[in-house]
């Protein structure tokens, strides 16, 4: 299969590599490649005779306003550029729980993709993930002050970013489902635990204040907001947070 990845980041980068591996024609494009999705430069040649384009990008800014419009015009022109090229499969990734959050203009703005998605003239599959281990750390600086971090106790189940990249490459190379999959780690934590494992094993010295007001993308979080939708039959991904923080080690 030919097949069109935008965005070469942690999760791109990983995909193209693994479907590569497999024997497929493979290209990860992103700006240094001349691909600009909010413009539309650049983005029907690099679709033209691909059967499967996969969107893996993000903003590089997440103000309310400007993932917005990333989300909103990128989508917009990706899936024009598909239809007169004839692509036959387009690939999102999408965060679970995303509509659960309308409080946060990220979520508000990747509900917006998908729907675009969805009505859309390209059959599609929507992988909605739940957040990557390896971004705890970010969480944990996002919300450090004064040297202490300050996490919520609101529950994510997190999943390593191997794992996502395993199910992706499976949706990638079968049949459009024209619909949403939801993929999750094994374990539901809170954020604050998940900040408190990972300095034991990093040595990090901050302290860790379980704060329920302290958010997650400008929401308040529960327990259930960010963990696997009940009746979706989510695919659970076999990596611990705990195994991950060991090879970490």
């Amino acid at each position: 299969m030919k097949i069109v990845i935008f965005g070469s980041g942690l999760i791109g980068s990983q995909v193209a590599a693994k479907l590569t591996d497999a024997g497929h024609d493979v290209k990860a494009l992103g700006r240094a490649d001349g691909i600009d999705i909010t413009t539309g430069t650049g983005i029907a040649e690099a679709v033209e005779g691909a059967d499967v384009v996969v969107d893996l990008t993000n903003s590089p800014s997440w103000s309310d306003e400007d993932v917005l419009a990333f989300f909103r015009d990128g989508t917009g022109h990706i899936l024009a550029a598909e239809e007169k090229a004839g692509v036959g499969h387009h690939v999102i990734l999408s965060i679970v729980g995303a509509d659960r959050l309308p409080d946060s203009g990220y979520m508000r703005a990747k509900v917006a993709q998908e729907d675009l998605v969805k009505a859309g003239p390209i059959p599609y599959t929507i992988v909605r993930s739940t957040q990557f281990f390896e971004f705890v750390a970010g969480i944990a600086d996002a919300g450090t002050t004064d040297g202490a971090v300050h996490a919520t106790p609101g529950h994510l189940q997190p999943i390593a970013s191997r794992d996502v990249v395993s199910h992706v490459a499976e949706v990638v190379t079968a049949a459009p489902q024209n619909g949403t999959v939801e993929i999750a780690g094994p374990e539901p934590l809170g954020i604050d635990e998940l900040v408190r494992r990972l300095f034991l094993v990093t040595g990090d010295k901050r302290s860790v204040i379980s704060d329920p007001e302290a958010g997650y993308f400008g929401a308040k979080l529960d327990n259930s907001a960010l963990t696997p939708t009940p009746g979706a039959d989510a695919w659970i991904a076999p990596t611990t947070y705990d195994a991950w923080l060991a090879e970490k080690a």
